[in-house]
């Protein structure tokens, strides 16, 4: 990491703006009195919009990033990574290096230090016992969505009330994914304590409405609709946040959400308008905003189901003890693979927003894969690859094997440049000789994590389904430990897991331990570019379609935003103000 302490950006505001520092000579800081600062709530209200509603306000039970997000305004971690992907202290007093003495030098321990004097949004003080709690809530659940981060973890303790250890029961060279990025918040223990184990999920006050440390609190959540935030009042910088009171509205799509920013005025931030370019020049020509985007590590890919998701198996349908009836063939994983035109995808759906990709974890530089071998379409040669593996087409136009017809359900959130996406490789596979059936989802249900829904992405009650995540920080240990054997969704842990394609090696399982005890960027590279191979390049269980800039837009009148795509995307909310 290039820098472990805050940036400090100094730019002129309109006349309306009181600047905190004056830079003089030497590059010193000189605070100005308190009567200078900008004042909490000066700025009014502000709208945000997100496409997927939230329907929980706990990252540990959802992976949905409309969740974490939404529940990153409430919720704070130790430390933070900022636009740039460097780590930056939050709650934490400083991030602890092998340098300065706070990770030791066999990467067993690694040693926080709170801010003084941090409170939560109640006003009672946020100490180590709060730290510690967090772990043991999110150890003590089945199926936590996070409990791949705090796998490594031997134990964390309170070494007093503003020091908290983290012991790894191996070396850990990056420890920086625990308490690290909006995904691992700090929970109050006060609050949560009633709400360990089979609790966790009932306790809807707790899930709804977390005290934080936040720059905002929850005033009223309805899920899967809007959220009503105030400023927090306690909140450590008496300055900020600038907007007294922040409604988020979810739900629609991202041509509403992205109207309702550029067109209309009536939002102040949309987030991720997953919309045709055309669609977005004509949206900013209303002239009420405009769009930021940057890369990271977002990329829309297909997931195929190792396992049959057939209603005929009932309560274990898409589980292990039912293998897929086709999709277990390398052979016509890769076809499928081959059959898609990337380079036509990245033009109908983003643009100079959008690359075509074979890797699942595309960035940082150092650890990308140089695998291209997918981005050339390859029609003639997937036919060939589906003629050898003895799949022979009919006279219906669809392929069969042993009385078993090539027929693909294929599911996604509802998202215009998803629909549009679906159609295509639909026409493409339809070409191979395979059937499909095309199905999308409201995004809230799809990602939501509902352990009652047949629809959400964890139960993947479909052949094939697609999306996009990415993972915090800059480090992808945590990424691909999702996809170990132990991490695959069933019913016995509420269908709360990360290996949503039921990909099971122990291959794949020995090289996630050895990433992680190694150290070193370049050492850590090979490790992680052989298990991004693992599942594209060599297995096709993971098909990578397009690396995913990340577009969102807010109005003219709208300052201080820094879009990030290392953790959430409203990680510096606290900094907006109102341009006027």
């Amino acid at each position: 990491m290039s820098s472990v302490s805050q940036p400090i950006h100094l730019k002129e505001k309109e006349s309306h703006v009181k600047t905190r520092y004056t830079l003089i000579a030497m590059g010193t800081l000189i605070a100005l009195s308190q009567s200078a600062l900008a004042q909490r709530g000066s700025s009014g209200n502000v709208n945000i919009i997100y496409w997927q509603a939230p329907s929980i306000l706990n990252p540990y039970l959802s992976t949905g990033t409309k969740d974490v997000e939404s529940a990153s305004l409430v919720l704070e971690p130790l430390i933070r990574f900022n636009e740039k992907g460097e780590m930056v202290p939050w709650l934490a007093a400083e991030v602890p290096t092998v340098a300065n003495g706070g990770f030791a030098a066999d990467f067993k321990t690694i040693t926080y230090k709170l801010k003084p004097g941090l409170k939560w949004s109640d006003g009672t003080p946020l100490t180590a016992a709060d730290v510690v709690f967090t772990y043991e809530y999110c150890t003590g659940i089945k199926g936590c969505a996070k409990a791949n981060i705090f796998a490594p973890v031997e134990k964390v303790t309170a070494v007093d009330a503003s020091t908290i250890r983290i012991n790894f029961k191996t070396a850990a060279p990056y420890p920086y994914s625990v308490f690290g990025g909006a995904g691992t918040p700090i929970l109050q223990k006060a609050q949560f304590q009633d709400c360990l184990g089979e609790k966790a999920p009932s306790c809807s006050k707790q899930n709804f409405n977390p005290i934080g440390t936040g720059p905002f609190v929850v005033k009223d959540f309805r899920p899967n609709d809007v959220i009503q935030m105030a400023a927090n009042p306690n909140f450590r910088d008496p300055a900020k946040p600038a907007f007294a009171t922040l409604t988020f509205k979810g739900g629609g799509d991202a041509a509403a959400a992205g109207r309702a920013v550029m067109e209309t005025g009536e939002y102040d931030y949309a987030w991720n308008l997953q919309l045709a370019p055309d669609v977005i020049k004509k949206m900013q020509s209303g002239g009420k905003g405009k769009t930021v985007a940057a890369f990271g590590t977002l990329v829309e890919r297909i997931e195929m189901n190792l396992t049959d998701p057939s209603p005929k198996h009932g309560d274990m349908r898409a589980t292990t003890k039912h293998p897929h009836p086709f999709l277990t063939d390398m052979r016509v994983r890769k076809a499928l693979s081959m059959a898609i035109d990337r380079d036509l995808l990245v033009e109908i759906g983003y643009g100079p927003a959008g690359r075509a990709t074979c890797n699942l974890v595309p960035a940082p530089a150092a650890f990308a894969s140089n695998n291209t071998d997918c981005l050339k379409q390859d029609m003639a040669g997937a036919k060939a690859l589906l003629d050898q593996a003895g799949w022979k087409m009919g006279s219906d136009g669809v392929r069969a094997k042993d009385g078993v017809k090539m027929e693909i359900l294929y599911q996604t959130s509802t998202n215009a440049v998803r629909q549009n996406f679906q159609a295509l490789i639909k026409q493409w596979w339809t070409e191979l000789g395979v059937k499909v059936e095309l199905r999308n989802i409201a995004g809230s249900v799809f990602f939501g994590g509902d352990a009652g829904s047949p629809d959400t992405f964890q139960k993947f009650f479909a052949d094939v389904e697609m999306y996009a995540n990415n993972f915090d920080g800059t480090d992808p240990e945590g990424y691909l430990a999702e996809h170990v054997c132990d991490k695959i969704p069933r019913p016995e842990t509420q269908w709360q897991g990360t290996n949503m394609n039921r990909y099971c090696n122990p291959e794949y399982d020995k090289l996630v331990k050895e990433l992680s005890s190694t150290a070193g960027v370049e050492k850590r590279a090979v490790i992680a570019k052989k298990l991004n191979d693992m599942l594209t390049k060599e297995s096709y269980v993971v098909v990578p379609l397009v690396d995913r800039g990340r577009v969102s837009a807010h109005s003219n009148s709208l300052g201080g935003v820094k879009l990030n795509t290392w953790d959430s995307e409203l990680w510096n909310v606290a900094d907006w103000y109102r341009i006027k």
